[in-house]
C-alpha cells in the first residue's frame, strides 16, 4: 500500500480511472481481494497533510486497533460455520489446503486433520 507523496503521484497517474481502479492501483486491497476504500481514503487526506485523530465511539480505545479475533464463532442461520481469516491466518494455512474433519460427538468437538 502506498503511502504519503508515492500515494499521491500514483493517485495523480491513475485520475481518468474509477476510484476503485485507483485504490487498487495504489495497494489497498485486502487479503480476500475486497477493496480497501477507508484505509485508502484515510492515507489520501494523510498524504496531503492532514491529521487524522483516532475516533472515539462505543468501544472507547478498542477503535484504533480495528477488529479483533475473540475465538468465538456461531452456526448462522444457513447452517454454516464460519472461521474467519483472522485465525486462518494465525494457524498458518493457506488457500486451497484441504483437511479431513473429525467429529467427537460426545465432546462436541470438530478437528480439522490437514491432509497435504
Amino acid at each position: 500500500m502506498l503511502e504519503g507523496k508515492e500515494l499521491l503521484e500514483k493517485a495523480k497517474l491513475l485520475s481518468k480511472q474509477s476510484e476503485v481502479e485507483i485504490a487498487i492501483g495504489c495497494g489497498y486491497v485486502g487479503p480476500s481481494g475486497r477493496v480497501l476504500r477507508k484505509s485508502f481514503y484515510r492515507a489520501l487526506i494523510e498524504a496531503k497533510g492532514y491529521k487524522i485523530g483516532n475516533r472515539q465511539g462505543k468501544a472507547g480505545n478498542r477503535a484504533s486497533r480495528g477488529r479483533q479475533a475473540e475465538f468465538r464463532t456461531k452456526v448462522h442461520g444457513n447452517g454454516n460455520l464460519l472461521i474467519g481469516h483472522a485465525y486462518i491466518k494465525k494457524l498458518g494455512l493457506k488457500p486451497g489446503q484441504e483437511f479431513k474433519i473429525d467429529l467427537k460427538k460426545e465432546s462436541n468437538t470438530i478437528y480439522l486433520i490437514p491432509l497435504n
